[in-house]
């Protein structure tokens, strides 16, 4: 075998993203081994476009608790390819969200011309963070944008929150709103990579949120965002439908994506994970509309802070490898940072994020997710172009690429509670590695 590099995460050890020589874990004597990982290089599939997370008013916020180097610790410990796990994208919310210290939009209550359209709201917590995050990365960073709501003027309910519909009259002015951001956010020198319709249209929560049924997603993408956002020479920004559980994808997406007229401005579909782990959905996608793309915009560990908790960490591992087995190109955690509770989120609607920081202690806490996360976002690169990987054996995941480089990257993980052999077959040459219990491997070939 080619020279490998192993770094290592592991339960009950004080292993994180620790490097080893592959020859640590190789077996050298005669054994029976049931697991086995067979990669083969031949076989491509998807290119990976990067990793990230999202840029919150909560998590700016939690950020701005702490003293100032260390708030440049985390983000580096995010979005510095040298310091840290190289984030390449960013998530942001169009008005508030759940995770925002309060309902809010960019305009006055019941402007009909976006006349008083302002960004000075976002300028306390959010853009400040952006503009950090988007030093870290050097300018290589892709900002989503995601409405969660559009102003309360503009919906069936006159609020923000508890669902409602988008009004038949407001469609034309909701579409220029996205216009607008995105060329406000230009002047202020922040460029925005694509736009989701709408986060979670099929959720009508008790925080901010707005239903759209497939057709009503595809008819207003087609008659209005899509048009509107060419008109006004928006067309190189990705146009991304669902952004929702991956449970149903795929009708949601086959209702828009049929339709030739709405998916000639359509990008490709996102995806969450709550509800199902049901991989394969996005793969149909792919198989019907090869020409579309898929990524993963939301997850995270509900309920709020488990500090501690491995299994966080696992439930990452797990959810990235069967994304990206299934066409996923990019991978968005959601909150990349949040405070002790699990918040600030106005409703109580509250979660863990990979990095907590204490406002008493003023402590930063790196969760075992952050170190799952790592394992593929700091040694994936990206366009790299993932790769034939067959896994047998109980509780092992297995994800393979190939960099631009030429390296191969795999990224194998151990969620049973005992330490296991597996034959790992690279191309028809193979090896035999003890792998132990409750662990993450990313082996990557060096050049």
């Amino acid at each position: 075998m080619n020279k490998f590099n192993v770094y290592v995460t592991s339960k009950n050890t004080d292993d994180r993203l620790k490097c080893y020589e592959l020859e640590n874990f190789i077996i050298n004597k005669d054994v029976k081994v049931e697991n086995s990982v067979k990669i083969n290089t031949n076989r491509k599939y998807q290119k990976i476009l990067g990793f990230g997370g999202a840029l919150t008013e909560a998590s700016a916020y939690a950020l701005s608790k702490i003293e100032e180097d260390k708030q440049k610790k985390v983000l580096e410990s995010y979005y510095s390819k040298e310091k840290g796990i190289g984030y390449s994208f960013a998530r942001v919310h169009i008005n508030s969200c759940d995770f925002s210290l309060g309902n809010y939009s960019y305009v006055e209550d019941g402007d009909t011309t976006l006349e008083t359209f302002s960004l000075e709201r976002d300028e306390k917590y959010v853009l400040p963070l952006i503009r950090k995050v988007k030093k870290m990365a050097n300018d290589n960073l892709n900002i989503l944008a995601s409405p969660w709501s559009p102003p309360q003027y503009m919906k069936t309910n006159g609020e923000m929150n508890n669902g409602g519909k988008l009004r038949e009259d407001c469609k034309q002015l909701w579409a220029d709103y996205y216009v607008k951001y995105i060329n406000k956010m230009k002047e202020k020198d922040i460029d925005i990579w694509g736009v989701t319709v709408q986060n979670e249209p099929a959720a009508c929560q008790v925080w901010d949120s707005c239903l759209y049924t497939a057709e009503e997603e595809r008819d207003f993408v087609k008659y209005f965002l899509g048009p509107t956002m060419h008109k006004n020479g928006l067309e190189d920004k990705k146009i991304i439908i669902w952004d929702h559980n991956r449970d149903i994808v795929y009708d949601r997406a086959k209702t828009v994506l049929e339709d030739k007229e709405a998916a000639k401005y359509v990008w490709g579909t996102g995806i969450h994970w709550y509800v199902s782990e049901e991989f394969s959905n996005t793969s149909k996608v792919h198989d019907e509309f090869t020409d579309k793309h898929i990524i993963f915009t939301e997850g995270c560990q509900e309920g709020g802070v488990k500090l501690e908790s491995w299994d966080t960490g696992e439930r990452y591992g797990r959810n990235i490898i069967g994304d990206l087995n299934n066409y996923i190109e990019a991978w968005l955690d959601w909150n990349i940072a949040l405070d002790e509770t699990g918040g600030p989120n106005h409703v109580n609607n509250l979660c863990d994020a990979p990095v907590i920081i204490d406002s008493v202690t003023k402590k930063v806490h790196y969760n075992s997710s952050f170190f799952y996360i790592a394992h593929f976002s700091k040694f994936i690169k990206k366009n790299a172009e993932r790769i034939y990987s067959n896994v047998n054996g109980e509780k092992i995941h297995a994800v393979s690429c190939i960099n631009e480089d030429n390296s191969l990257c795999m990224v194998i993980m151990n969620e049973g509670n005992q330490d296991k052999l597996v034959k790992l077959e690279i191309d028809e040459v193979s090896t035999i590695i003890e792998l132990k219990a409750n662990s993450i491997y990313t082996i990557v070939q060096e050049q």
